[in-house]
């Protein structure tokens, strides 16, 4: 299992939503650039970092941002929030140290897009599934669709997705805990690599989310607040 500090980024700052509510949101820097290179100092193998503006108007002004944290560090990340169109992925997946474009919205609007991915990049597209009370959301998880959790991601096995990010909105920014039992259901079923996200206060929590055979945790308010020190959840990394 791989431990991912989450760099969440609205209006060029980092920041973390409560329950993805963009008009519920703690500033934690205006130097998004500045907390990579930290999480790096701090022994980090790999980052999550979530365009915010671009998930939910599809639009953004922080790719410049982006661009300079990817400059600046050495390790991989993976990156999420507004990709609608194989223009931006196609931008993205030039840098060789974006190990993975997560796609959304576009997975449910236009899976054709998703497919054409899939083709050119193979297991460096991975998909995120954003669940309140069971069901999809899009667009920032702003929009619930009818399409439940587990079957849709069976149907991106189906599609050859290799790798999902699944979330529990209700559970993200709380400091509650992750919904075991749902992620549970979303690796047992669907035949994918799940990278469990939402939740995480403890390191109980971390535990787990390995015990259940999640193929990483994403980490994020608990690591801004302190309650998890990000070099003790590295040690609950591996197989």
């Amino acid at each position: 299992m791989i431990i991912y500090p989450a760099i969440d980024i609205k209006d060029g700052r980092c920041v973390r939503l409560m329950q993805g509510d963009k008009d519920r949101e703690t500033v934690y820097s205006h130097d998004p650039v500045e907390i990579a290179r930290e999480w790096e100092r701090r022994g980090a193998k790999v980052l999550h970092i979530v365009d915010l503006d671009g998930a939910f108007d599809g639009e953004s002004p922080n790719t410049g941002v982006i661009r300079d944290i990817i400059d600046s560090i050495s390790i991989p990340v993976q990156i999420g929030g507004g990709f609608r169109d194989m223009k931006k992925i196609d931008l993205f997946m030039e840098e060789p140290k974006v190990a993975r474009v997560i796609l959304g919205t576009i997975a449910i609007t236009e899976p054709q897009i998703l497919k054409e991915a899939l083709k050119y990049y193979g297991d460096r597209i991975a998909v995120g599934i954003d669940a309140r009370e069971g069901q999809v959301a899009i667009r920032g998880w702003v929009e619930k669709t009818r399409i439940e959790s587990v079957e849709f991601g069976k149907q991106l096995y189906d599609m050859g997705v290799d790798t999902v990010i699944y979330t529990d909105i209700s559970r993200d920014g709380m400091l509650k805990g992750p919904n075991i039992e749902a992620t549970r259901s979303m690796i047992e079923e669907t035949g994918l690599k799940i990278i469990a996200s939402g939740g995480a206060s403890t390191y109980e929590d971390i535990k787990s989310v390995k015990k259940i055979g999640a193929r990483g945790f994403i980490i994020g308010q608990a690591l801004y607040t302190g309650a998890i020190k990000l070099e003790d959840a590295l040690g609950f990394e591996g197989d």
